[in-house]
């Protein structure tokens, strides 16, 4: 036993010995971590925020203990993170127009075996910074865009020139379209009744009316128009344009007096502006066809010696995408600003040259969602057949709207007035003027309770409460119907 102990205690010490390191060895070291590629790349340039992350990647998987040494001149290096190949490095405070150089140390960042990369140096550049943009000031035209406007158009617009920059007119939108039912109800709560009533052509196609569809007017009838303007109001019509799918839902609405196969979302039609604007089409048959019957409808407001502030193809600049795929709002939008200026410009020389409409005032409108103002030049028709812009405002402030405002001024270079042709709640007075904002009226939408009753306010613009409304019926600042000189 003794002796079979002592042979493997020498065994074990010959291969102890056999495994010792050799006096002078020589080894391979590891070769250092190369940089690929960095984001930014070096030597970019236009770079725009004021903070980013430097992603730096490289050749083997790599180690970065600490930021402490790494620099970026007057930027704030903040934290670094190194996962795999890539190191990451964030940054802050870049300024427009300045250079800044990161640099990494050598041995800052290494391998998994302290096999130290070399330093690292990444340079690039800001974009310069922005002048800020020059706006134009509001300085409209003495005549409208039609040469033979009726005289009572005319002395509308001279009303609405004379009072900008110093008053605003009230408004208030018909929840029945061709009543006064809200502007009514306004002025039973207030005490004060707005200067604009406005209405809409948005049941068309059921016009003329069967008497079984009580609930819908005859726009044959414009007592409620008539009387509003007899009282020295001002009276205004938009039209949801419904349009069918099909030529066979036009026809089932013409044959049978169904129109469940028309709409004016663009979500709930396929109706082509396209196919509208050519000759030959049935979509273009349709458009004259109801184009022809609201002229006929306009004509007895004309007859009556009644302008109209006439505001079609409404919310249509800025195909924002803002619905989801379907793009623009309404239809007359989804083709982009090209169909939709044609189908305008095509609308002035139906109602004005071919069907002699001479007491509508022309408002194009937009529907002004922030950072979209850019487009708005490419939507615009033209000053020869636009009289006054305006924006739709649905925000849950009474802010002045100066984004908005100074927005629209700019689209005509202050060659146009402008106006808040609709909102919720209702921008304060004394806030606009104070930061010189000249609307020249204001048309809160009509609302209803969840009763469906009407109401002044509701959950959707709940800062439109009876002590909101008398305080802006009752400012300096605003015209009423009361204050309405006679304009015939």
């Amino acid at each position: 036993m003794k002796k079979t102990i002592i042979l493997t205690l020498s065994a074990i010490l010959a291969l102890a010995a056999s495994c010792q390191k050799p006096d002078n060895p020589t080894y391979e070291p590891a070769a250092a971590p190369k940089l690929v590629s960095s984001d930014p790349a070096n030597g970019a340039t236009g770079l725009t925020d004021d903070a980013l992350t430097l992603v730096l990647t490289f050749d083997m998987n790599v180690k970065c203990p600490s930021s402490a040494s790494i620099t970026a001149g007057e930027a704030k290096v903040g934290k670094v993170l190194a996962y795999d190949k890539d190191v990451k490095i964030e940054l802050s405070g870049l300024e427009r127009g300045n250079s800044y150089t990161v640099t990494i140390p050598k041995g800052t960042i290494s391998g998994f075996q302290n096999n130290p990369a070399d330093e690292i140096r990444i340079s690039f550049t800001m974009k310069e910074k922005e002048q800020d943009p020059v706006h134009s000031t509001l300085n409209p035209t003495a005549d409208l865009c039609n040469p033979s406007a009726s005289q009572q158009a005319k002395n509308v617009y001279k009303f609405l020139l004379d009072n900008c920059g110093k008053k605003t007119l009230s408004g208030a939108m018909a929840s029945s379209p061709n009543t006064t039912d809200f502007p009514d109800y306004v002025s039973g709560q207030i005490g004060r009744y707005p200067a604009l009533a406005g209405f809409d052509f948005i049941f068309l196609q059921y016009s003329p009316t069967p008497e079984s569809y009580t609930w819908v007017q005859n726009y044959n009838d414009i007592s409620a128009a008539s009387s509003h303007w007899k009282k020295n109001g001002l009276v205004t019509y938009t039209w949801h344009w419904n349009v069918p799918n099909s030529e066979a839902d036009w026809k089932k609405g013409l044959e049978n007096y169904d129109f469940s196969g028309y709409n004016f979302y663009t979500s709930k039609t396929s109706f082509d502006i396209n196919a509208a604007l050519t000759p030959g089409t049935w979509q273009n048959d349709f458009i004259m066809k109801d184009m022809e019957e609201v002229a006929g409808y306009l004509k007895n407001l004309q007859d009556a010696g009644i302008p109209v502030i006439w505001r079609p193809l409404h919310e249509a600049a800025g195909n924002y995408d803002l619905y989801g795929s379907n793009g623009a709002w309404f239809w007359w939008g989804k083709g982009g600003a090209e169909p939709c200026k044609k189908l305008w410009r095509l609308m002035y020389d139906q109602l004005v040259n071919v069907h002699g409409l001479n007491n509508l005032i022309w408002v194009w409108t937009v529907d002004t969602t922030p950072g979209c103002e850019d487009q708005y030049d490419d939507w615009y028709p033209g000053d020869d057949v636009v009289d006054i812009v305006g924006v739709d405002i649905y925000e849950n402030n009474t802010d002045a709207k100066t984004r908005q405002y100074q927005a629209l001024v700019d689209v005509t270079k202050g060659r146009k007035l402008v106006t808040i042709s609709e909102c919720g709640n209702i921008p304060s007075p004394d806030a606009c003027f104070s930061e010189g904002n000249a609307w020249s009226w204001f048309m809160v939408w009509n609302t209803s309770d969840k009763d469906g009753n009407l109401a002044l306010s509701n959950d959707d613009w709940k800062l439109n409460t009876k002590t909101w409304w008398s305080t802006v019926m009752g400012s300096k600042n605003i015209i009423n119907r009361e204050d309405m000189p006679n304009l015939k």
